[in-house]
Formats: structure tokens, sequence, C-alpha cells
């Protein structure tokens, strides 16, 4: 039985190549969600003005990879204490965000925050919002794999590799 998880933690190359990696991920798919327009397009969401951050729609198998641990890989592969900005990907659709599918991963996703907060592991104040998944949209088809079609692309060799590379140096146990 798989749950869903939707993070929101920069471009959604960047996040969907690192989730993809983690063992009980079944599926990663990016795509749009939490702001007000209705089938909003990659073009309507990089102008800003939807609302709309880019999110990754995780699909895992709890008892392989719980929740917990896919968030303490969200806080530990970008930096939630930047407001609207991840690197020089600037703009609300670049937020920082967990959007809970179950009041149980909302509960959990509370409880992760304060525990990051208190283990000072961030100077700065995260700015990570927490809110319930309203409706999810799909990422045009070019978007899905990006990192796995394009990894020599530039963006790629230069903001995913070196997540990647910290992923496996922090999470080696949790990867396929």
């Amino acid at each position: 039985m798989t749950e869903t998880a939707v993070f929101g933690g920069g471009c959604f190359w960047c996040t969907e190549a690192i989730f993809a990696s983690l063992k009980g991920v079944e599926s990663v798919m990016p795509g749009y969600a939490g702001g007000k327009m209705t089938h909003p397009t990659y073009h309507d969401v990089s102008e800003g003005s939807t609302g709309h951050a880019e999110v990754i729609k995780i699909e895992f198998d709890p008892g392989v990879i719980p929740y917990h641990d896919l968030l303490d890989v969200f806080w530990h592969t970008h930096n939630p204490t930047s407001l609207n900005r991840q690197g020089n990907d600037v703009g609300t659709q670049y937020r920082s965000v967990i959007l809970y599918t179950s009041e149980e991963q909302k509960k959990i996703a509370e409880e992760s925050l304060k525990k990051l907060v208190d283990s000072k592991t961030y100077e700065s104040q995260v700015v990570t919002e927490i809110k319930p998944l309203d409706t999810f949209y799909e990422a045009e088809s070019y978007h899905k794999d990006y990192y796995a079609k394009h990894s020599d692309e530039p963006y790629c060799e230069l903001i995913i590799s070196p997540k990647l590379q910290k992923l496996r140096e922090k999470y080696s146990d949790k990867l396929k």
C-alpha cells in the first residue's frame, strides 16, 4: 500500500532527481500546486502570478521509507530558510512548501519542523509552509525524469549533480 507526499523545494527537476533516488519511492511526478489558477502550464507558473509552486508528488511505500524520513531528506536537500528562492531560481513558484495529504502527515510535518528548528541546524528562520494539498496539476511530460534525460546540461551539472552528491554522502543507506 503506497502513500502520497507532496513537497516543493525549488526547481522540481532537482527535487524529482533527489526523491527518485530513494528506496521505497515508487514514482515521482513533477507538477504545480498551491495556487488559484486551474490547469496551469509551466509558462503560467514561471511568470509567478498563479500562486502555484513547482512541486513533486511522491508515491512511496511507508514500510520501506516512512514519511518522517522523506521529510528529513526534504529539510536537508534544499534551503528551507530562503523565502521564495532556491539559489538562482527566484519567485514564489520556488518556495519551500509541504502539502500534506492527511491529518497524520500534517502532525508529522509539524513535529519534524519543530525538531528542525530546535536543532538549530539553520541560523535563519525556517520559512517552509505546511498546508493541505488542494489540487495537484501534473507538469508537462518533458519535465518528467528531466535530470535522468539531461544530466549533461549545464543547469543539471551545476545545480542538481552537487545536490545528488550530498544526498549520496548523507543518505547512502536510503538510496536505491
